[in-house]
């Protein structure tokens, strides 16, 4: 009798925690972590540029530098045959000749029911409708700065819509979030009363895609959608007068943080402290129109993709025509041992809706919105987080100016980049990436005569089968030309990856324990 009452009050207390107890223990399941060491050494002016550009922030201008990086993170998509899911992360950088000695590079939670997701903090995402590995990077939102923290709602992959047999899906984000660079702004400003620098701006950022096709029945698909983003709020030092503004203001401007900003940052409205006579919408808005063409084979793939970039409202719609754009072709070859992936792309942003700007006025009621000046505001100084571009590098960063100001010179740029990526055996993996890029300057700006660049990057990647987890890279990078300027080196990054299951092995013990605390129960 004493044996069936402890035993089924053993089972009830079970029973009722057998819920909640499921739930938390995933949170502790299929863990991976990652570590490793990356080193850089060259020569010249600056470092080689795809050495420093399109990896999220971590990198520098300077020759020599590097940085040792560990993290931890569960995937959200590890919870796939549930409605909730559960997902986050932790990764550390502690750099050597960088702009930082300590970088928090990324700290987030994700909380997903069913298609509808909710992430908190800064990630690293991926671009839209882009590869990662091989573009040069998107015109709105790259993978060229340090991520920012924000709360972003989201359908992260494409949701067939209802009703239309998996021929229509959409995918759509929301977001808000901070600027951390601070003290980054300050110290590149060096206390310069004459450069225009920031602090405790905000973000602001959506987006919407539809997909039409349905690669089951038909190998064509054809996707399009929309981005916006903005930076606002915050405060700002050392602003100027427009000059046909004849009224006089602080150079300091609160630009505050209130519901009214987060509002004119959703809808475009208001007018920014310095705008004089003639307002524009409060706060630093650009965008992006996305299209791309797929086409799935049999063992191959093939896409076509453009992306069209405004800044403000002249080129969002056809009033000047879309010149500036981003073209791209990217193949999947059938496995073979010399090329996996190919990918072209140009990229033109010299017309900026043309060279001629004038506000109507009562004698001459002709608007002309020309001279976008693009990544560049008067209030914000440039579309950059901690020194990068937060679009594309093609773009000049900040970060390499010499005379510490917070402005993109050459944003006027026309490009031709290629990449190609193999596999000629399991264990090793090569990537190639060649830029020939072309810069006017700015029209604010101009140079008097066109500079040129030629980045190229040459990487090997090395995976032992005695050592599982373990990636050994080498890199040699290039930049040519007198854009900036000529240089050489070689990058090493040495990365080490694992999963760990604390859960499962507490669940062990405790089934061991249970075992052995039931054989004592039925001995005794």
């Amino acid at each position: 009798m004493r044996k069936l009452f402890l035993y089924a009050v053993l089972v009830f207390w079970l029973g009722m925690n057998f819920s909640s107890w499921a739930q938390i223990t995933r949170l502790g399941e299929d863990i991976q972590y990652k570590a490793g060491v990356m080193g850089t050494f060259s020569n010249g002016k600056n470092s080689p540029f795809w050495f420093s550009n399109n990896r999220y922030g971590l990198g520098t201008t300077n020759n020599n530098s590097g940085y040792l990086r560990a993290g931890i993170f569960r995937a959200v998509e590890t919870d796939y045959a549930h409605d909730w899911r559960f997902g986050y992360g932790a990764d550390i950088a502690v750099p050597f000749g960088m702009q930082s000695h300590f970088v928090l590079q990324q700290l987030f939670a994700d909380v997903q029911w069913k298609a509808l997701r909710l992430s908190l903090g800064q990630k690293e995402r991926p671009m839209e409708l882009k590869n990662n590995w091989l573009s040069s990077g998107a015109l709105t939102s790259g993978i060229n700065a340090r991520p920012l923290p924000q709360v972003r709602l989201e359908l992260p992959n494409f949701l067939t819509i209802p009703g239309t047999k998996g021929w229509l899906a959409v995918k759509a984000h929301l977001a808000y979030g901070a600027y951390t660079d601070n003290q980054w702004q300050r110290k590149f400003n060096a206390g310069n009363d004459l450069y225009l620098y920031s602090a405790n701006s905000l973000y602001h950022s959506k987006a919407g895609f539809l997909r039409i096709g349905n690669t089951e029945r038909f190998p064509l698909s054809l996707t399009g959608g929309f981005e916006m983003s903005c930076q606002f709020g915050g405060k700002a030092w050392n602003l100027y007068d427009r000059a046909d503004h004849d009224g006089h203001f602080d150079t300091y401007q609160d630009m505050g943080h209130g519901f009214k900003q987060f509002w004119e940052a959703f809808i475009p409205g208001g007018k920014d402290a310095n705008d004089g006579d003639f307002h524009n919408a409060s706060g630093n808005h650009l965008g992006s129109w996305h299209l791309s063409l797929d086409y799935q084979g049999s063992g191959w793939a093939a896409r076509a993709y453009a992306e069209h970039f405004y800044d403000d409202h002249s080129q969002m719609f056809w009033q000047y025509g879309w010149k500036d754009m981003l073209y791209g072709l990217e193949l999947r070859l059938p496995k073979n041992p010399v090329v996996d992936q190919f990918l072209y792309e140009y990229i033109r942003t010299d017309d900026q809706s043309g060279s001629i700007y004038r506000d109507a006025t009562p004698v001459l009621p002709e608007q002309i919105s020309a001279i976008d000046n693009y990544y560049n505001h008067h209030v914000y100084g440039a579309w950059q987080h901690a020194g990068f571009t937060m679009g594309t590098p093609l773009i000049i960063s900040p970060l390499y100016n010499n005379d510490n100001r917070i402005i993109c010179y050459d944003n006027r740029i026309r490009a031709h980049h290629f990449g190609l990526m193999g596999s000629p055996c399991a264990q090793l993996g090569y990537r190639v990436l060649y830029t020939h890029e072309k810069s006017l300057g700015s029209y604010l700006a101009p140079h008097t005569d066109p500079r040129y660049g030629n980045f190229l990057l040459m990487e090997l990647s090395y995976k032992p089968e005695w050592l599982k987890g373990l990636q050994l890279t080498a890199s040699y990078g290039q930049n040519g030309g007198k854009l900036l300027g000529r240089s050489h080196g070689g990058m090493l990054t040495v990365a080490y990856n694992g999963w760990i299951n604390p859960v499962q092995e507490l669940k062990n013990r405790v089934q061991n324990s249970l075992s052995d605390f039931f054989d004592a129960l039925g001995n005794w």
